[in-house]
């Protein structure tokens, strides 16, 4: 059930009966040789829009720009700062949160998000605290679900990839990426890539990253990826968050 692909009077009717709302965030940025740009926000987008779906809730347009400083040394890369994206959190989650909506399901892919979302929520609560917020604002919930978390999807990779799975362009959300793209999935495989498992380190500024891992991988080996897997992986993601959600939007 897509925001953006609903009137306003299906979304009035909507909120009769749900005041949860599923967001999307993720990031446009590079993922080595054979990885999507926009991986992270392809991969929170697919798992937001089929939970939404098995559970019958509005999920929101996906913040597709996360902060990504670290990556601006590859070419495609963006990035918001992260008072940027908080301010884009907060005038969402607000402009939802006027017309009814209370509970906030950030469905989350990449892990430079994770800081400012959080920070995101804490400027949202503080306008309830300080009673600067609206009157006709609700008093909202946010929860954040990094979508690579769930238990079944870390027993999955743990048995599939093991070590290569890595921290960035893992095997995992490449897989995904290629189940839900698998047209751009082929072509980009085909790049070169060596070393087979890429090597691991900090994470600094842009080209210190770059000097670090030239091809922008880190501790991956996504040759094992495959569009089989992504549907696997997603299955497992979508089984667990059904429950996670369902256990928030009870929360009083």
């Amino acid at each position: 059930m897509l925001l953006h692909t609903r009137t306003w009077p299906e979304v009035e009717t909507y909120l009769k009966g749900s005041t949860g709302m599923i967001m999307p965030i993720g990031s446009t940025e590079q993922h080595g040789p054979v990885g999507l740009i926009g991986t992270d926000a392809i991969c929170a987008e697919v798992v937001a829009q089929s939970l939404g779906e098995k559970l019958g809730v509005m999920v929101a347009p996906t913040i597709a720009v996360g902060m990504a400083q670290h990556h601006l040394g590859f070419p495609g890369s963006m990035a918001l700062r992260p008072s940027t994206l908080l301010a884009v959190i907060c005038d969402m989650v607000n402009s939802l949160a006027v017309q009814g909506f209370d509970r906030f399901f950030f469905v989350n892919g990449h892990g430079g998000n994770i800081a400012t979302v959080k920070a995101a929520f804490s400027e949202i609560y503080s306008e309830s605290s300080l009673r600067t917020a609206g009157t006709n604002r609700p008093n909202v919930r946010c929860t954040l679900c990094n979508w690579w978390n769930s238990p079944k999807f870390q027993e999955i990779c743990d048995r599939e990839f093991g070590d290569s799975e890595g921290s960035h362009a893992t095997v995992s959300e490449v897989s995904l990426t290629y189940h839900v793209h698998p047209k751009d999935g082929e072509r980009a495989r085909k790049a070169e890539m060596a070393p087979g498992k890429a090597p691991e380190g900090p994470i600094f500024d842009a080209a210190d990253y770059r000097r670090r891992f030239p091809d922008g991988r880190i501790g991956s080996d996504p040759s094992l990826a495959s569009a089989k897997m992504g549907k696997i992986i997603l299955d497992a993601a979508i089984e667990d968050l059904a429950g996670e959600y369902q256990e928030f939007i009870a929360t009083e």
